[in-house]
């Protein structure tokens, strides 16, 4: 068997793309826009460039993977995501990061701990000379902010806003 023909078997038996990139003029437009206009976060903007370089409908055919992973210095595996993204999910899919799935949801949203400063600024019950992390506890969820929370919570969203329930003034 010749080299000629050993290279054409070799090429024949690669995979295919599976997740072709196929973008309008209007959609090219945009993400022209995107890339070269305003300020947008840095994976976003790779993520458009991506898009383009990969898009059959410009001229010469879209890029291989490897070339814009040489040109755009992204893993390859970042371009097979974007591309399967932009073809199962749609394009805002493909330009934003995939949202995280196992993060906790927080305990406390802003109004809730916007509730717990005041109450730490306030005064304390009659009989106890300051806030304690139990007391702010019960009574955050006495007063119906949260269902439930726990010390801990209460601890570091103080330290967060630099409140503290040592100083006399704990603003």
């Amino acid at each position: 068997m010749s080299e000629m023909s050993f290279l054409l078997k070799k090429l024949s038996q690669m995979p295919k793309k599976k997740y072709i990139v196929t973008l309008t003029d209007q959609e090219q437009a945009s993400l022209e826009e995107l890339v070269n206009k305003g300020k947008n976060p840095a994976y976003k903007v790779n993520h458009a460039r991506i898009l383009l370089l990969a898009d059959t409908n410009r001229s010469g055919g879209g890029w291989k993977d490897r070339d814009i992973n040489q040109a755009l210095k992204i893993s390859v595996a970042t371009i097979e995501r974007v591309r399967q993204r932009l073809v199962e999910q749609g394009m805002t899919a493909a330009l934003n990061r995939k949202e995280q799935q196992n993060r906790k949801k927080r305990r406390l949203d802003g109004e809730s701990e916007a509730h717990l400063i005041a109450l730490t600024c306030s005064s304390p019950p009659e009989g106890q000379g300051r806030w304690t992390m139990k007391m702010l506890v019960e009574q955050m969820v006495q007063l119906g902010h949260v269902e439930s929370i726990s010390d801990e919570t209460v601890r570091q969203t103080l330290k967060k806003t630099n409140s503290s329930l040592g100083s006399t003034n704990p603003g």
